[in-house]
């Protein structure tokens, strides 16, 4: 299936038990939107904009009198009228109750193993989780109806991503009740309702404009398990693996055990990621049952690598993007998403990075001082990169505002490549180093060997 073989148990899902997990969904975050919104209602001829007493102000660069349009916080507006509203104080037990099967150690455990293997984890999650993901096809009829994946927003909506998954494993406190990450949860949790709300008004407006018959409610539970499957499953049996890491059970376990606590706050179904087999069985019904590219699909995930392609911080060209995605996904998928072949120069750049993150990954992780120093170092730098640099999200962490809203008239269209910044060799040139010293040495031990080997047999045979 796609490259990956498997056996068929008990533990996988059949069609007809994934079928109502496409029409179940997050029932309570919605009724606590419909709440939120006749607290603090947003615009007119909008859907939860920013507005009223809870949204921050944003400064306009440059000018210090002048300010942005306010940023409506629902996390906040949610956490202060718990305990005066019915439904909303329903929800807020539910997120702040600690499930037992919740170990805190074994969760921090989890946050350190996505740092452990870091270069390896953003590359799996940005080129298999996320383009590999556009395979989806029902997943894919929502993301385009939302404009979110077009060129020129598609970069940013990455960085966004990965801002939830960095505070959501940069502390233990971060993801506990009350922390960034537990906060973030649940703005995602109430952005995908506001999404799933829409799509749904629109669909029973214009019926032909989204079957649900043929793909299901938007963001259902079956959707939900997929995006925390590809963060951590798909991560563990295939991202890792095609990149030549490979984790211990213990660090499987827990990373397990980390996105099953993540899904829970999100309002996924968590049965299917209460052991590693489930989760390893779900990532497998789902590349079975779900995984068949359309148009759409070609359209977005081409459009993810023009939105990155030259861009810093490592100025990668399309043909290496390409080829990171073919080498995690294997040819067959990425021909039916209608990526181009690269040529063989930049299989051998894939190769020579493999050989770093192995390199670097083992390691460290060989020596527990470097192993904590590099996780401690790690959580600091792509921070700054993804969310403080001016490359990324320049400094303004993202509130998960319902930017990109659902029209009649929202369409993602193939764009065209996003402006290339002053091209930089940057992540090629330290693969192609990597490769060379590589060969290097396999080529200084073999001659090592021959050299042994034929002094023994002129010892011998003389």
């Amino acid at each position: 299936c796609w490259g990956y073989t498997f056996e068929l148990t008990d533990e996988h899902l059949t069609e007809e038990q994934c079928y109502p997990l496409k029409h179940s969904y997050d029932v309570l975050a919605e009724e606590c939107l419909d709440r939120l919104n006749e607290i603090s209602p947003p615009p007119r001829s909008a859907l939860p904009r920013n507005n009223g007493k809870y949204a921050e102000k944003e400064q306009v660069p440059g000018d210090k009198g002048a300010q942005k349009a306010p940023r409506r916080d629902l996390y906040a507006l949610l956490r202060d009228h718990a305990d005066t509203d019915e439904k909303l104080g329903q929800l807020w037990r539910e997120v702040n109750t600690v499930p037992a099967w919740v170990d805190w150690d074994q969760i921090e455990r989890g946050q350190d193993v996505f740092y452990r293997y870091g270069g390896a984890a953003l590359t799996g999650l940005a080129y298999q989780s996320l383009l590999g993901g556009m395979g989806a096809a029902r997943v894919v009829e929502t993301l385009a109806r939302t404009g979110g994946f077009s060129t020129k927003v598609a970069r940013h909506r990455l960085f966004e991503t990965t801002q939830h998954i960095l505070q959501c494993t940069k502390s233990l406190e971060s993801l506990k009740p009350g922390g960034d990450g537990f906060a973030s949860s649940i703005r995602v949790r109430l952005l995908h309702a506001a999404v799933r709300q829409r799509i749904m008004k629109l669909a029973k407006q214009k019926p032909e404009y989204y079957s649900v018959e043929k793909w299901g409610i938007p963001i259902n539970d079956l959707d939900s398990i997929a995006t925390i499957g590809t963060f951590s499953a798909t991560l563990i049996w295939l991202s890792f693996p095609r990149q030549g890491i490979f984790l211990r059970e213990q660090e499987i376990t827990d990373y397990i055990a980390l996105w099953r606590y993540i899904g829970y706050i999100v309002g996924c179904p968590t049965d299917q990621f209460e052991t590693p087999s489930k989760a390893k069985a779900v990532m497998e019904t789902l590349l079975l049952h779900e995984i068949d590219p359309t148009e759409t699909s070609k359209i977005l995930a081409n459009n993810i690598i023009k939105s990155l392609e030259d861009q810093p911080p490592g100025f990668a060209s399309a043909d290496f993007l390409i080829a990171s995605a073919r080498w995690l996904n294997g040819n067959e998928l990425c021909d039916r998403l209608g990526l181009a072949r690269p040529g063989i120069y930049y299989w051998a750049l894939m190769t020579g990075q493999c050989l770093f993150f192995m390199a670097v990954c083992y390691g460290y992780r060989s020596i527990p001082y470097l192993d904590r120093r590099k996780i401690t170092t790690l959580k600091r730098v792509f921070y700054q990169i993804i969310v403080e640099s001016k490359y990324g999200l320049a400094g303004t962490e993202t509130m998960f505002e319902y930017k990109y809203v659902p029209e009649f008239s929202t369409i993602t269209e193939m764009g065209e490549s996003t402006e290339a910044k002053l091209r930089n060799p940057g992540i090629e040139r330290r693969n192609l180093k990597t490769l060379v010293i590589a060969v290097g040495f396999v080529g200084f031990g073999a001659w090592c060997s021959l050299k042994v080997a034929s002094g023994l047999w002129h010892a011998v045979w003389r």
